[in-house]
């Protein structure tokens, strides 16, 4: 028997139906993933140090930003003036042997006499930071020099849960940043997403996580976007800047920020994304509006 023959037009009517059909569904698997997630825009303020405070308050509501972060206590009055978020609260500091700056870059949490002086120095800015209504804190690794990766992970894990029930109590997250230690910070141990997960799975806490730095970990170890589908639940705040040079985000440099952004909304997330380039153009501030613009992706 033969297969019955269906009309050339009658067809390709049913063929646009099922076309028109799936152009449907694909718009709509679209706009799903386009609302899937949506960043909140931040500005990092040291990268704008010769602006002051008030006037860069009113350019980010301008711009659309909602938040100016690593910003210190004294800042808040002024931030909440302008109806503004701290996205992520600066790093406090305690002097310890030598001057060092217990708390900065090269002095944190990876060495066991540096713990009693980061307790001290954070627990009141944890329940000023909460109090503010701003629940992200910063904080840091520490340099090796000269200590095995995997004993600056074991005490980490013992500074760190000194503060965890302070965390949990106060609904505020210690955040620690992932920095590249080939061009900016040598030495950094926390330099690595692997190195941080590790941390994170070691500490257990969900008042704990980690700063995925889009400008650091392209120069460490790239794959930026794989890295952030695959350990989002771990990354609690997103950092921009231009490869090479930490410049604008725009053609002049190598990473793709729309399809970086659009990787960070399909997780989920709905946090701010904080512009850390710092400009090279006169104008900074047009600089920062065209990072929001090319940021602002769906």
């Amino acid at each position: 028997m033969n297969p019955v023959s269906i009309p050339r037009r009658q067809f390709f009517n049913r063929s646009l139906g099922v076309a028109a059909v799936v152009a449907m569904l694909q718009e709509q698997a679209w706009a799903a993933d386009a609302t899937a997630g949506k960043v909140k825009h931040s500005v990092c303020k040291w990268c704008y140090k010769d602006i002051p405070l008030e006037t860069m308050c009113e350019a980010a509501k301008e711009i659309g930003l909602e938040s100016i972060e690593l910003l210190d206590p004294p800042d808040f009055a002024t931030l909440k003036k302008h109806g503004l978020h701290c996205a992520m609260v600066s790093f406090p500091t305690a002097k310890g042997p030598d001057n060092k700056k217990i708390g900065s870059i090269p002095h944190g949490f990876n060495r066991l006499e540096n713990h009693d002086l980061l307790v001290e120095a954070y627990e009141p800015l944890l329940k000023t930071s909460a109090e503010a209504g701003f629940k992200q804190v910063i904080c840091f690794s520490g340099n090796r020099d000269g200590m095995d990766d995997e004993q600056g992970l074991e005490n980490c894990v013992v500074g760190l849960k000194r503060l965890m029930p302070l965390c949990e109590k106060l609904g505020v997250t210690l955040v620690m940043e992932l920095l590249n230690s080939k061009v900016n910070h040598p030495d950094y141990m926390c330099d690595h997403s692997a190195w941080g997960v590790a941390l994170c799975e070691k500490l257990g806490s969900p008042h704990f996580k980690l700063l995925y730095d889009i400008y650091h970990m392209q120069i460490m170890e790239g794959d930026v976007m794989a890295t952030i589908r695959k350990q989002h639940p771990y990354f609690a705040h997103y950092h921009t800047g231009g490869v090479p040079g930490r410049a604008e985000i725009d053609e002049t440099q190598e990473l793709n920020y729309p399809a970086i952004i659009k990787a960070i909304q399909e997780t989920g997330y709905t946090g701010y994304l904080g512009q850390e380039f710092i400009p090279k153009r006169p104008d900074k501030l047009a600089s920062l509006k065209q990072a929001v613009g090319i940021c602002s992706v769906g």
